[in-house]
């Protein structure tokens, strides 16, 4: 694995094992979510994004997290690899919730000056609410990445699909110790 993308569902700790693969193996790292959300939660504009990502994925080895549609065909034509974390919905959930409660309490920086907004845990509309787009995208997530597993255009991809905490980690132990 030296090119290596990071999928999964929004909480599914996809930047959390992205950032320990890439030190794992040596490698750069970058986190789509830093990278689009600009200051004041502005999208990056597409071209620019798509010009920073060309340049990030030029490179021979690093390990890329985010489910960018704007971005995956240059992400995933220069890819070795596709890690996708496909927990279940419940852990997922559990784990998205926590995390954007603490961090709305902390006030904690995410991106750029960015902040988690409160709204992420008051409303019920996915483009308001992380949460609530984690639930309503986890079986979006899950087809779309089970249809590219089989997808001859991705034939030169090793797609890794972990499905359980233990999971998780036996594949990063076992990154670092083939690294």
């Amino acid at each position: 694995m030296q090119r290596v993308s990071v999928v999964g569902n929004s909480g599914s700790g996809k930047t959390t094992i992205a950032a320990e693969l890439a030190r794992l193996i040596g490698a750069p790292h970058l986190e789509l979510d830093a990278l689009f959300h600009q200051p004041g939660w502005a999208p990056l504009p597409g071209p620019e994004f798509r010009a920073r990502v060309t340049e990030f994925t030029a490179a021979p080895r690093w390990v890329v997290d985010g489910n960018y549609r704007a971005v995956r065909d240059l992400v995933w034509s220069r890819a070795d690899s596709v890690v996708w974390l496909d927990l279940p919905r419940w852990q997922v959930m559990r784990q998205v919730a926590g995390r954007t409660a603490r961090r709305a309490a902390h006030r904690a920086e995410l991106w750029n000056g960015n902040v988690e907004p409160w709204s992420n845990l008051l409303h019920l509309d996915p483009e308001r609410s992380i949460i609530a787009w984690a639930w309503t995208r986890h079986h979006v997530y899950r087809d779309r990445y089970l249809r590219a597993m089989v997808d001859p255009g991705h034939a030169h991809l090793r797609f890794i699909r972990l499905t359980k905490p233990g999971e998780v980690r036996a594949f990063l132990d076992a990154a670092g110790h083939s690294a």
